[in-house]
Parts: C-alpha cells; sequence; structure tokens
C-alpha cells in the first residue's frame, strides 16, 4: 500500500446517542485508541494515546499519533504491519464501537478522526441540562496553595501587585472550576526588619503606643517614607529601630500591640482593593512561619545540608555560586528561611498536593534555589511531574507606553486603587456619550462602568503570555473591537438581547427543544463548545490564563460568524439555534467567571 494514500473509514451506529462522563474530548478521544493500541501491542503496557486537535480542519477534529512510534517499537516481532500505514489502518478497525466518532482516516499512519455531528449536538444540549460544571476537567490533585498577591504590611498595593494578584485569582478559580481544593494564600510581607523602624517612629509620635485611630498615623505609605528618613538619617534612631525588632521577637505585648496595630491598618488598605478585584484569599503572612523556623531549620541541620559560612548559616545548591542563606550573621531570619519553613508547613500541616507561587520573574533564581533545598532534604519527588510538587509562576513588567515600568507623572509607582477609578471613570463616559445616561439607572450605569472598567484591566493582563512583559494603555484595553474585554462583554450581551427578542423561555426549550447542527458554521461553533474543558485543563496544568482568554476570543469570533450566516429568530430552526446561543452564553459566562470578570447582560 502507497504512504501517502488516504484511508477513510466510516463507523455504523445504534439509533441512541450515548453520552460518556469521561473527561474532555481528548480524554475520551484517549480512552477509545488506548484500547485500540493494547489490543495492537499487548506487551507495551505503558502506551498512551497521543491525541492533539488536527492544526488542519479539513482533515478532521483531532488526529491519533501513535502507529509512527509504536511501528518502530514492533518492527520485526508483528511481521503483518509492514509500514506505519499498515499499523493505523489496524488501529482504526480495533477501535470500540462509539457514537462519538463520526469517520477516521490515515495518512501516512497520522490517524484523523471527525466526530459525529449528532453526538456533538447532543453532549451540547447536556451541558445546558446539567449545568456547565459538568464539564469540569479532571486534574490529579486534590488540594492546592496558591501564594499570591502578597503585598508589603505599611506599604499601599500598587500596579506591580495587579500581575499578582489576577493571575493567581484565575489560576485559583480554574483549579477550583476542577474540584481541587483550593487554600489561597496571601504571604504578606508583615515581619521584617522596616516594622522596627516603623513601631519606634510610632512611639516617637505616641509616646504611650496607644494610637487613638487610624486616621492618627495619616497615610500609611507618608508614615513609612518619613519613618525611613529617620531610619536612614539619624544613627541614633536606627540604633533604637533594630533595638524595637528584638524587642517585637521577644514578644513583648508593647511592641507586639503597635505591630498589630500597623498591620490591622494595612489589611484594611488590602480589603479595599480586594472587594473592587472581586478577590478572596485568606492571610498567612511571614510572621505566621515564624514559630516553626527553629524546628524546620532543625530538621535540615540533622540532614546536614546547612553549612556555616563567613558567619552565616547557608545551603549550598548545585550549580549556584551564592548559597542560600538561611540565618543571616546577626542571627536574624530572611526570606529564605520563611519561604522553607512555609513549604514545609504546607507539606506537612496542610497536606498540599501542589504549592503555586505567583511572583514577578525577577524571583526565579530565588525559587529554584529554595526548591532544590527542599528536594535535596526529600521533601519533594526529585521526578518533575511527580507529586506534590511546587510551581513559581512568574510574570513580567508592566509597561507605560514609553516602554517603560508604569509609573505616574511624578515618577511613584501607579497605586491600584487609582488605576482602577480612572478605568471605571473612562468607561463611564463612553458610556455617557453613547446615551446610556438617559435610558439606563444611575446604578445600572455605575454598575456597567464598574464591571466592564475593571473587566477591561484584568483582560488587558491575562491575555498576555504571563512571562513577558506588557504595555498598559486604556485606549487599547477599552477598545470595543479586537480581543478586548470591552468587545468580548458586549458579544455576550449582543447573545442575551438575541435570546431575550426572541420572546421564547430558554429554560423551557432547554427540555423540549433539541439542537441540530446541519449548517457547518453551526457544527464548528458546537465543536468549539466541547473544546472547553479541555482548554481549563491545559490552562490548569500550564498555569497560562492566556490560553483561556485565547479560548474566549475565538468562540466569540466563531459564534459572530455563525450569527452572520444563520439566523436565529424567525428561521424554521430558531429553537436549535436559541439553544446554541444559550450554549454559547453559559460557557462565555463561565469563562469571565474563571478570568474575575462580571458579565454584563446589556449594553
Amino acid at each position: 500500500m502507497v504512504l501517502d494514500e488516504k484511508i477513510e473509514m466510516k463507523h455504523n451506529y445504534k439509533p441512541s446517542i450515548k453520552l460518556h462522563k469521561a473527561g474532555s474530548l481528548k480524554t475520551q478521544l484517549a480512552n477509545l485508541f488506548e484500547e485500540s493500541l493494547r489490543l495492537m501491542a499487548p506487551e507495551e503496557l505503558d502506551v498512551n494515546a497521543a491525541i492533539a486537535p488536527c492544526q488542519n480542519p479539513t482533515f478532521g477534529d483531532y488526529q491519533c499519533n501513535n502507529a509512527m512510534g509504536l511501528y518502530k517499537k514492533l518492527k520485526g516481532k508483528a511481521p503483518q504491519f509492514n509500514n506505519p500505514q499498515s499499523l493505523a489502518e489496524a488501529i482504526i478497525k480495533n477501535l470500540p464501537a462509539s457514537e462519538m466518532i463520526d469517520s477516521c482516516s490515515t495518512i501516512k499512519g497520522f490517524i484523523n478522526v471527525k466526530l459525529s455531528p449528532d453526538w456533538i449536538a447532543m453532549s451540547v444540549q447536556k451541558m445546558l441540562v446539567d449545568g456547565v460544571e459538568a464539564w469540569a476537567p479532571r486534574l490529579p490533585v486534590k488540594r492546592a496553595v496558591v501564594d499570591f498577591s502578597s503585598p508589603n504590611i505599611a506599604k499601599e498595593m500598587h500596579v506591580g501587585h495587579l500581575r499578582s494578584t489576577i493571575i493567581g485569582d484565575t489560576i485559583a478559580r480554574m483549579l477550583e472550576f476542577s474540584n481541587v481544593e483550593v487554600l489561597r494564600r496571601n504571604h504578606v510581607g508583615d515581619w521584617g526588619t522596616q516594622f522596627g523602624m516603623l513601631i519606634e517612629f510610632l512611639f516617637e509620635k505616641f509616646p504611650s503606643g496607644e494610637v487613638p485611630s487610624d486616621q492618627a498615623i495619616g497615610d500609611l505609605e507618608t508614615f513609612y517614607k518619613a519613618s525611613k528618613q529617620r531610619f536612614d538619617g539619624d544613627p541614633a534612631f536606627k540604633e533604637k529601630a533594630q533595638q524595637a525588632v528584638v524587642s517585637l521577637q521577644a514578644g513583648e505585648e508593647k511592641y507586639r500591640k503597635a505591630w498589630a496595630h500597623i498591620c490591622e491598618i494595612s489589611r484594611k488598605g488590602f480589603e479595599r482593593v480586594y472587594e473592587r478585584l472581586g478577590v478572596h484569599l485568606e492571610e498567612k503572612g511571614e510572621s505566621f512561619y515564624n514559630p516553626y523556623i527553629p524546628r524546620v531549620l532543625e530538621l535540615l541541620d540533622r540532614q546536614r545540608l546547612i553549612k556555616e559560612s563567613e558567619g552565616a548559616r547557608v545551603i549550598f545548591i548545585e550549580g549556584k555560586k551564592i548559597p542560600l542563606i538561611v540565618v543571616k550573621r546577626d542571627g536574624g531570619y530572611n526570606y529564605a528561611s520563611t519561604d522553607l519553613t512555609a513549604l514545609w508547613y504546607r507539606l506537612n500541616e496542610e497536606k498540599a498536593d501542589w504549592i503555586i507561587y505567583v511572583t514577578d520573574v525577577g524571583q526565579r533564581d530565588h525559587f529554584e534555589m529554595f526548591f532544590t533545598a527542599a528536594k535535596n532534604a526529600g521533601w519533594l519527588p526529585a521526578e518533575k511531574d511527580k507529586y506534590p510538587k511546587v510551581s513559581h509562576v512568574g510574570f513580567g513588567l508592566v509597561l507605560g507606553e514609553d516602554k517603560k515600568r508604569f509609573r505616574t507623572r511624578s515618577t511613584e509607582t501607579v497605586k491600584l486603587v487609582d488605576l482602577l477609578d480612572e478605568a471605571k471613570t473612562k468607561c463611564k463616559e463612553v458610556l455617557v456619550e453613547r446615551g446610556k445616561a438617559a435610558e439606563w439607572t444611575e446604578e445600572e450605569l455605575d454598575k456597567t462602568a464598574e464591571a466592564v472598567g475593571y473587566g477591561a484591566v484584568k483582560y488587558a493582563d491575562l491575555k498576555n503570555n504571563r512571562s513577558t512583559n506588557y504595555i498598559f494603555s486604556f485606549d487599547q484595553m477599552l477598545d470595543d473591537r479586537g480581543n478586548t474585554a470591552v468587545y468580548l462583554l458586549y458579544a455576550h450581551a449582543r447573545i442575551c438581547s438575541i435570546i431575550r427578542k426572541s420572546g421564547k423561555d430558554v429554560e423551557e426549550l432547554k427540555e423540549s427543544g433539541k439542537i441540530v447542527l446541519a449548517h457547518a458554521d453551526e457544527r464548528v461553533l458546537g465543536f468549539h463548545l466541547l473544546q472547553f474543558p479541555e482548554v481549563v485543563e491545559e490552562a490548569c496544568t500550564t498555569l497560562l490564563p492566556n490560553t483561556l482568554c485565547e479560548y474566549l476570543y475565538n468562540l466569540s469570533e466563531d459564534f459572530t460568524r455563525f450569527y452572520t450566516n444563520c439566523q436565529v429568530v424567525g428561521s424554521a430552526e430558531e429553537t436549535s439555534r436559541l439553544l446554541l446561543c444559550e450554549a454559547t452564553a453559559v460557557v462565555m459566562r463561565k469563562c469571565f467567571y474563571l478570568l474575575g470578570i462580571t458579565p454584563v447582560y446589556k449594553i
């Protein structure tokens, strides 16, 4: 048989369409092909089906790429297969009967699979009845810690915290949707040498140590800068501040009370930002792990991992010129000692399978070193893909339109609360220009401006590969054309408008109606909807939220093509197409939720 000859085989089906709860499309296809592969090569027990979407949709929807590799293993052992093509044909013939597959074809040993349009239609309709949660991916993880945001106490949250906060929140949401228990941890910087400086400065303003109110300190950022100026310029103050750290760490009540008060003021400021962003975190700051540090260092010491070096205690890491310092020369602890202890706690006390750290890429070396130290201690498996495991989710900088670090005109770092205010204000101005103030109540106008404005800021960040820098531009992110949250939110609102104008009760149609994918654009849209679970699974596995953003944008484009070429309201296919509209809206809303964006229903 010629190698480039295309063989197509049509399957015979039973009249009923059976729906499976076996994971994503790729997973379900993999299960079918693995049954066939086990028949072809029972001695190759570790053969996993290599399923991938077809790059060229004219060949099919998915491709199985096992024949080439398996032929090399079987060459000489199975004379009935004289080339990969003949093996691919046998794999197709041995496939179990399935309502999923419409046809299979093979070219040069690569097997192309075309899904049944009836099965796609019934699967989408079943999702509408059962809810989109029925499509949740299945991950090999029960409990994960996502460590994100993590601002420093006494410093206001700025645009640099934006990426960590929204990337971490999206990762947490995707894992939660996949039925993983997620511990959302805010590892705030609340236990460093700066607190001696802050506490001593507080005592100068209020010698009794009693602070009458939050407002008495004034702006906490200004308070921090003033105390830092004293610390740097006054040796006597610096000495008092250093002694204050000792008193704080020794647990003296006066110092602990002042520390707690500063933390509480700062915490209230953080919560205002988190509330606007719709982000939930549980705070376990550096101070939480401090009591555990001596015990953890003792464990490492027993394993002879800690060495003395120039007065400090360190862990040497192979391939790194500078060791990981775990106890400073003055006997104090640092980031490495706290991070190692936090990891130990998360593995042993919180029993996490996966610990994910969301910080800027500049901290990559630090994480590599302390992850390696944990592996050397036997806390983590040496193999990359075994659990429990750790991952550093690094992200690039937010740049201004001058391609430099995003700052205000006064060269200050942009405060996150100011940025969100401006996004909302600009969005409201656009809505007013479009005459919405005359059509909507003030509350509707305000809520829509907030949803679109905040959503625009989030999506502009999340649609980029997190490891790269991106340019922050209100003009681009608030554009209603192209790959922006505004465009996507408008697309969702348009779908809702189509359904409203039909006057039909969609809930009734879900039970009585039937989706039929007769038109090519209907099938494309239905197939794209079914790919949602595997996209979420991929985004979870790679920790790349931009994968989900790309899916959402392409879904919107597929819907626009469908709506342009397929009349909905008033057509003979109205019921089917309304259900397809509703399914698209449901999946879009779940995408918005996973991205932390509030959908709008009219615009």
